[in-house]
């Protein structure tokens, strides 16, 4: 984009190992449009090396001019081929690692968020004050919900509410689902590892967000209290915020709901005893 068509951003992030994991197997990556949240399982050292793996792989998106799908999607493959690579050591249990975020992308020269996800990390946008899951879980208690066996409240409890059906490292490649959503200035993007989602209900997380404007503020804050709440899991947070954005006056070209690119059916994978792992910062960009 030229300079009459900066799109700025900032953002905030936090990361916790929580009160019973001894490794934080989490990660991130955030900066130059890029915004993505690792939760890596496995045993040995596997988790924590899954995360950080996937994270490296995509990490070149952030000096790419423009971002699309299918770019995202080739290193996504890379990723799966890399992680399956990783030395669990004796366990053999394999290592593994969800995905989830926000990438700015462009259609037709408009600034379009791209969102990614494989697995059940959550990526959240709130708009006009209103916050909306944009990423779909792919777990076994989610198939249950959209089965109409469990509300979505029984699933935060469901002793299986930790068993993924997509996931990087997986016998077979995951396909990520992937959405195009115009962005609109006001717009304030969550990225989560469940860590978070299992401790705070989605409504607590909105009034955090809404409560705090600065991002960095409500990154630490929603750690904080997630922590607080029982800080089971590894538990890590991007907030971003777009404080300008291009055609700021005018209406938005297509519609907010955005456009669903991939939601294919979620593939079972083999149960195993998968685990979850940091980092802390923030700043304005022009991207």
């Amino acid at each position: 984009m030229t300079d009459d068509d900066a799109l700025v951003l900032s953002w905030g992030s936090s990361s916790h190992v929580g009160r019973r994991r001894k490794v934080n197997e989490d990660g991130y990556l955030a900066g130059a449009g890029v915004f993505l949240v690792a939760d890596g399982m496995g045993g040995h050292d596997a988790g924590e090396v899954a995360s950080a793996v996937a994270l490296d792989t995509l990490s070149p998106l952030q000096d790419e001019p423009r971002v699309e799908a299918d770019r995202v999607a080739e290193l996504v493959a890379l990723a799966q081929s890399r992680v399956r690579a990783i030395d669990t050591g004796p366990s053999g249990r394999g290592a593994g690692t969800t995905l989830t975020g926000a990438l700015v992308s462009e259609q037709d020269d408009v600034p379009y968020w791209l969102f990614v996800n494989v697995g059940d990390s959550r990526t959240y946008l709130m708009s006009s004050g209103v916050l909306d899951q944009v990423s779909v879980d792919h777990s076994e208690v989610q198939e249950l919900v959209d089965a109409g066996m469990l509300t979505a409240q029984e699933a935060r409890l469901h002793p299986r509410r930790n068993v993924v059906t997509r996931a990087l490292g997986a016998d077979s490649t995951p396909m990520p689902d992937f959405r195009y959503v115009p962005v609109a200035a006001g717009d304030r993007v969550l990225v989560c590892s469940d860590g978070l989602t299992v401790e705070l209900t989605d409504e607590r997380i909105a009034r955090v967000l809404l409560e705090h404007p600065d991002p960095q503020r409500a990154a630490s804050r929603l750690v904080e209290e997630a922590v607080a709440a029982g800080g089971r899991d590894n538990i890590t947070v991007v907030v971003v915020d777009v404080t300008h954005a291009v055609d700021d006056d005018e209406t938005a070209t297509s519609p907010r709901g955005g456009q669903v690119l991939d939601d294919e059916d979620t593939i079972p994978t083999p149960e195993g005893a998968w685990g979850r792992a940091s980092m802390t910062g923030g700043q304005e960009v022009d991207a």
